[in-house]
């Protein structure tokens, strides 16, 4: 099967549809993991033992079964017991839900690494806990983490192709419409590899760009 221009100009608008919605997915669930991971990562620091437990477990649990089960519970099966949720809504939950379990992990070690002395430092000056996490631990513990977080939402991007399981109109699903529609499967495919490998090459060189600052920082 031979290349065809003419039919590649013909679908790219269609695609090009498809890839802002991959890109919203993207941005919109790396908004709620990166949120929701800190809160994990908050709660797990409870001296309760019953809620860092708890939350320890459903983490866990998260991290140990495949998104693509979690998309088909969230979209197929929520609503068995009341809640409908929108493709896309119920995909950037997901997303944002699967991947806050990592987040969080980033988010406890880095917590772990500022120096025990910056605590005692903030009592001294009389903070409150939360001025303490606002204005001392945080600013210090999250710029070493903006690399492995950068690393997580690179790989949420290569994933939210599954979002076309439940009915996402996104660049992978409009990729298949197109070559189901026309028997014509290279060109849409090899576009979508295209447009995934573009975007993947940009964000790693703004993840070494952010690594080298960082780095420069430190020095």
């Amino acid at each position: 099967m031979e290349w065809d221009w003419d039919f590649v100009w013909q679908i790219m608008p269609t695609l090009i549809e498809g890839f802002k919605i991959t890109i919203l997915a993207t941005v919109l669930g790396a908004a709620v993991a990166a949120v929701l991971g800190l809160a994990i990562a908050l709660v797990r620091r409870s001296p309760i033992n019953a809620v860092s437990r708890g939350v320890g477990f459903i983490s866990e649990f998260i991290r140990g079964t495949p998104l693509l089960v979690q998309l088909y519970f969230i979209f197929y099966v929520l609503p068995d017991i009341g809640i409908r949720l929108s493709p896309l809504v119920a995909g950037v939950i997901g997303l944002g839900l699967h991947y806050a379990t990592y987040t969080a992990e980033v988010y406890r070690a880095g917590i772990e690494n500022v120096p025990r002395g910056q605590w005692e430092a903030a009592k001294a000056t009389n903070l409150t806990t939360r001025q303490a996490w606002i204005h001392i631990i945080l600013p210090q513990a999250i710029p070493p983490m903006i690399p492995a977080l950068a690393n997580y939402f690179i790989a949420m991007f290569k994933e939210t192709p599954l979002l076309s399981a439940i009915t996402v109109l996104e660049l992978m699903n409009q990729a298949k419409s197109i070559a189901n529609s026309n028997y014509r499967y290279i060109e849409p495919m090899t576009l979508v590899g295209i447009f995934f490998l573009a975007i993947s090459l940009i964000s790693v060189i703004g993840l070494r760009w952010l690594e080298e600052r960082y780095a420069r920082t430190e020095d």
